[in-house]
């Protein structure tokens, strides 16, 4: 197959690795990345415009910050792309079922769940829709696990449902394990919680060092994934509010993208100033 990544960022260029391995042409499109995107396709095929690639690829699959998502769609669908559409992104179902009118028949949802996929049994990609198992069916044998949902099991956008239950666990406890540090270092009592800590939850300091600095550098883009659970969890009757808040505190450590790993006194007074700036 001729593959289109969009993009190739830490995530994608994994996508795309796993894609070559299988035996696959792979394509990207250059306008507008950085050099660090360029650095990361350098075993792709390049093509200067959207259009370009478009023409090239059979196929195209979407790996992009979860605010993009809808904006890369339309962007697709303006080149009058007619070959399989898989929109791998962390987005609301009621995002996916748009982008899935967008583009018709050849529409798949999906939904990587773990780390840039560089070493087997780390990631795996559910696809959901028609054509799930056409295209799980690329990647066989490659270090990304895909998985196409059995239809009996869930609607179109399964996967995307699937990916904002785990997200929302995921990284909602860690905003959440972040924000109660944020309160007693805010209140004065960070010490104290500490000390109270090693008596009665021994291992959650280290967890809490241990969150700031993967969380850190790729904050930035949690905070739209945290607005897209939010709607899953308001358009499913229940509450979203909790989700708005860790979006809130993701978009202020945004400092902090592509950044070294930072400690956790660094994000909380981030956090912290933050607020008193706003007020």
């Amino acid at each position: 197959m001729r593959v289109g990544v969009l993009h190739p960022g830490a995530m994608g260029a994994s996508v795309a690795a796993s894609l070559l391995a299988s035996g696959h042409d792979v394509g990207w499109c250059s306008a507008g990345r950085s050099d660090d995107s360029r650095s990361r396709a350098a075993e792709l095929h390049e093509f200067p415009q959207l259009d370009d690639l478009v023409v090239w690829a059979e196929a195209l699959i979407s790996v992009c910050p979860p605010a993009s998502a809808l904006q890369q769609a339309h962007a697709v669908r303006a080149c009058a792309f007619d070959g399989l559409y898989v929109d791998a992104n962390a987005i609301a179902p009621a995002t996916a079922t748009a982008i899935a009118r967008l583009m018709g028949a050849a529409y798949v949802d999906g939904g990587i769940i773990g780390p840039p996929a560089w070493q087997s049994g780390t990631t795996r990609m559910y696809l959901s829709g028609e054509h799930a198992a056409t295209v799980a069916a690329w990647f066989e044998g490659a270090v990304l696990e895909v998985i196409a949902i059995p239809q009996e099991q869930g609607d179109e956008v399964a996967a995307s449902a699937l990916k904002m239950a785990y997200a929302a666990y995921s990284k909602g406890h860690s905003a959440l394990l972040l924000a109660a540090n944020a309160l007693a270092h805010s209140s004065g009592v960070l010490d104290v919680l500490r000390s109270e800590w090693a008596l009665s939850l021994p291992d959650m300091s280290r967890r809490s060092e241990l969150t700031a600095q993967a969380i850190s550098p790729k904050a930035w883009r949690f905070s739209g994934e945290m607005e897209q659970i939010s709607a899953a969890f308001t358009d499913a009757g229940l509450s979203g509010e909790f989700h708005n808040g860790a979006a809130d505190l993701y978009a202020r450590l945004s400092k902090f993208k592509d950044q070294p790993p930072a400690s956790l006194d660094s994000l909380l007074d981030v956090l912290v100033q933050s607020e008193k700036t706003r007020h």
